[in-house]
C-alpha cells in the first residue's frame, strides 16, 4: 500500500478527482467522514489530508511515500523530493503586486510582505534589490493597504482579490501548479507501485515531466 499525502482544500479536491479518472476511487462516505487518512475502494491506497506546507516534510521524512502540491510550496520549502510529473492542476502564478500607481522598482528598500520569504528573497536577491522581507501568514494583501509593506509577493489565480484591494501585478515570478511528488526511498523500494501510480495519473492528464 502507498501512502499519499494530499493538500487540503481545492488542491485534494482536484487531486482526488484526477484520481478518479485514474481509477482510484475514494468513497464518498469516507471522505464525508472528516476523517484525516482514508484508503480507496482497492485497499491500495492510504491517503492523507494535511496542511500544503507539510506534504513535503512527510513525504520528505517517509511518512508517506508519495504526495500533491502546489510547486510553490516546493520552491519555499526546498524539500528533498522526486517531482516526477507536473499534473497541471490547481495553476497559480506566484507574482510580485504593489498599490495601483506605484511600481516595485520606484522603492529604494523596498519592503515586502509575503507567506512565501524564500521565494521573495531569491527573486530580489538575484535582482541586487534591498528588501526587508515581512512574514506574514494571514491576508498579505493588507499589508500595503495598511502601510506595512510597499508591495507583497503571493500565489494568484485569477487577480481579482489583488484587484478588490487597490493593487496591481508588477511582474509574475513563476508559475505553479500540483506536483507529484515522491519519496527517493520510496521510489527504490516500491518501485512497481509507485511506477502504476505514475502511469496512471500520466494517462488521464496533460502532465508532463516536471523540470523544476
Amino acid at each position: 500500500m502507498l501512502t499519499v499525502a494530499l493538500a487540503k482544500g481545492r488542491m485534494q479536491d482536484e487531486a482526488l478527482a484526477l484520481l478518479g479518472r485514474a481509477g482510484v476511487e475514494v468513497s464518498g462516505e469516507a471522505l464525508a467522514s472528516r476523517r484525516l487518512a482514508v484508503e480507496d475502494a482497492e485497499g491500495c491506497y492510504r491517503f492523507v489530508f494535511v496542511k500544503p506546507a507539510d506534504v513535503p516534510v512527510y513525504v520528505e521524512h517517509g511518512i508517506a511515500d508519495c504526495g500533491v502540491v502546489g510547486r510553490d510550496v516546493l520552491l519555499e520549502s526546498e524539500a528533498d523530493v522526486l517531482q516526477p510529473l507536473d499534473l497541471g492542476i490547481s495553476r497559480c502564478r506566484i507574482v510580485v503586486a504593489a498599490p495601483d500607481g506605484a511600481a516595485a522598482h520606484d522603492y529604494g528598500m523596498l519592503h515586502v510582505a509575503t507567506k512565501y520569504p524564500r521565494i521573495a528573497a531569491a527573486h530580489f536577491g538575484a535582482r541586487g534589490v534591498p528588501v526587508e522581507i515581512i512574514q506574514l501568514s494571514g491576508s498579505v494583501e493588507l499589508a500595503p493597504v495598511l502601510g506595512l509593506a510597499d508591495c507583497i509577493v503571493d500565489l494568484v489565480e485569477t487577480g481579482q482579490t489583488l484587484a478588490d484591494n487597490g493593487l496591481r501585478v508588477v511582474e509574475t515570478i513563476t508559475e505553479s501548479t500540483g506536483r507529484l511528488v515522491v519519496n527517493r526511498a520510496s521510489y527504490q523500494l516500491k518501485a512497481v507501485a509507485v511506477a502504476r501510480l505514475i502511469k496512471a495519473l500520466r494517462e488521464v492528464t496533460t502532465a508532463v515531466e516536471s523540470k523544476a
